[in-house]
């Protein structure tokens, strides 16, 4: 079995004239971030790895969830190929992960996890909100082989609003 969470970075700041790779969270993003993580680490899911897209919203979301659930620094790789908004770049990554590693953590962007949790999970997710959290489960051994999945749980900010 593999597990893979899927996590859109939280509420970006369109107040700076600074390239797309360079937005940083919004106080709301913060907010959100935290509470998701503590949500989740309360799910008790054991992390093998952790991958980052190198956006810096994407990359501060990933180092609240890292704090939050206790995640050593060690098991977080930035990764150029999850700065994808359709989806493919992210999905051929997935199909090439590390076979020891049974549960991943993403960090990345939409469109691309919005369509990926729909063409993995078993729940439609109209748009996969900013610091919305999704677990797909894959009764598979290889992560080349992932197909349809399940998708096991989700957690959103408006969950706790």
């Amino acid at each position: 079995m593999r597990t893979l969470i899927l996590v859109r970075h939280a509420k970006s700041s369109w107040a700076y004239h600074i390239s797309d790779k360079e937005r940083s969270l919004k106080k709301r993003g913060n907010t959100d971030a935290k509470l998701v993580s503590i949500a989740f680490k309360n799910k008790c899911l054991e992390l093998d790895k952790v991958y980052s897209s190198p956006a810096n919203r994407a990359l501060s979301t990933c180092n609240i969830f890292i704090e939050n659930l206790n995640i050593h620094k060690n098991k977080l790789v930035i990764e150029e190929s999850l700065y994808d908004f359709g989806g493919e770049q992210v999905i051929s990554f997935l199909k090439k992960l590390n076979e020891g590693d049974q549960n991943v953590m993403i960090f990345g962007h939409n469109h691309a996890f919005t369509s990926i949790c729909n063409i993995f999970g078993t729940t439609f997710i109209d748009n996969l909100p900013t610091s919305g959290l999704v677990v797909l489960d894959f009764d598979t051994n290889s992560w080349a082989d992932i197909n349809k999945g399940h998708t096991r749980f989700t957690i959103f900010p408006r969950d706790f609003k």
